[in-house]
């Protein structure tokens, strides 16, 4: 039976393009379920109809297939392909016919959905003081949730850290779950599976999945934090049904995602969407920790505002919590600094909108905390800068837990087996 199996996921494999896949199949020495890995990875998905398909069910789902060809553009037959194998791979599944209420539609529709419990995900989310920790379905929906603190910054104590949370998450769980995607700030290289830069952890070069996958045995996928947040936002948040948005975050970091024509936009080396390092004050702005001079973030980052907070109320002790509540308090040099932390993030959205020209732009972080004392001074200077009809851009706000990062982490895990 099994092997049987093996040769009907080979013929599948070669009828989508597998052609060099190696099953390896003989009546001796098979697994079945190494083979149905090897399908997953290297055929279910193998081309950008099988990502649009399984996505819009995702996302849109249950949805008949004349519908999923209606919204992503494909042909039925092309639904149709792209559709039979994950069916078949147990990913997803046909419902019971639906009878279709319009006079003439034709004949009734079998909608589609994802099976969720076919397989499990973890979604990490590194801090330079903690990770935050999810185990998801196949839908990209939360099973359970977990931080650890981080036991240093050093990479073999983070990647030890991670590992002993994928063991906390996945009690129970370990037979359906293979695959992790982890998300650090910097940048990240997601196809060669390696950390740049991450200037908050203190990192360059680091080959990250490498050594994830060695210390879990889970296959990983490592990605930009908000790049994985925007994956997340895309599939379940503000971006659903937008072709294009943007996602930009507030923090310890000034970051931002792109999603163009319905994709997250990587560009050439990996770091579109970096409108923190975008010079707002080129001239006679602070240096940034990137090596150049009046960036975003180097006025409107976290530590960029405690430490001219901390000059302007005299006060060396003063942490972000201290200033918040200074500004709050009506101290005018204090609120000073909000204010051009404000205007640097609303000239850096306003330069990204030119440029790319999102429907729509969701903004989030942990900065919203202080969102108050800065919110006029972005809108104001997006407004101003934002050239002609790209000033009515909407400015979502969306506060969103560390759990969604970590979510978003999943996210693109799950995305790697649909992405190619």
């Amino acid at each position: 039976m099994w092997l049987a199996a093996s040769k009907k996921i080979r013929d599948m494999a070669r009828s989508l393009g597998g052609n060099s896949l190696n099953l390896n199949i003989d009546e001796g020495n098979y697994c079945p379920y190494v083979s149905l890995m090897l399908l997953n990875r290297a055929v279910l998905l193998a081309s950008p109809a099988a990502n649009l398909v399984f996505t819009t069910v995702l996302t849109r789902g249950p949805v008949a297939r004349p519908e999923i060809a209606r919204i992503t553009g494909l042909s039925s037959a092309a639904v149709t392909k792209a559709a039979k194998p994950m069916i078949e791979a147990g990913y997803l599944e046909e419902l019971p016919q639906v009878e279709r209420t319009v006079e003439g539609a034709g004949r009734p529709a079998h909608p589609l959905a994802v099976c969720a419990d076919r397989e499990f995900f973890v979604g990490v989310k590194v801090t330079a003081d903690e990770l935050i920790g999810v185990v998801t379905d196949l839908k990209a929906e939360v099973r359970s949730a977990h931080r650890r603190p981080v036991t240093g910054r050093a990479v073999e104590q983070v990647v030890e850290d991670i590992s002993a949370l994928v063991s906390e998450l996945t009690s129970g769980l370990a037979q359906r779950t293979h695959h992790i995607g982890v998300s650090v700030s910097g940048d990240v290289d997601r196809s060669g599976g390696r950390v740049r830069y991450s200037p908050f952890l203190g990192w360059r070069d680091v080959p990250l999945a490498e050594l994830v996958g060695q210390a879990t045995g889970l296959t990983v996928t490592i990605e930009n934090d908000v790049k994985a947040l925007t994956v997340a936002e895309q599939w379940f948040g503000e971006g659903v049904g937008a072709d294009s948005f943007a996602l930009a975050t507030v923090g310890v970091g000034i970051g931002c995602g792109l999603v163009v024509g319905g994709r997250l936009v990587a560009g050439g080396f990996g770091v579109a969407g970096e409108i923190g390092h975008i010079p707002v004050a080129a001239g006679e702005g602070p240096d940034c920790h990137c090596g150049a001079r009046g960036c975003v973030e180097a006025i409107a980052s976290e530590a960029a505002i405690v430490t001219r907070a901390r000059e302007a109320a005299s006060d060396p002790a003063l942490d972000m919590a201290g200033a918040i509540d200074r500004a709050h308090s009506g101290d005018t040099a204090v609120r000073a600094v909000f204010a051009e932390a404000g205007q640097a993030i609303g000239l850096g959205l306003a330069a990204m909108v030119n440029l790319v020209g999102p429907e729509r732009v969701v903004v989030t972080g942990e900065g919203l905390a202080a969102y108050d004392l800065f919110e006029d001074q972005i809108r104001t200077a997006f407004t101003r800068q934002a050239f002609g009809a790209a000033a009515r851009c909407p400015l979502v706000i969306r506060p969103l837990p560390w759990e969604e990062w970590a979510r978003g982490a999943a996210a693109v895990s799950v995305q790697s087996l649909f992405a190619g």
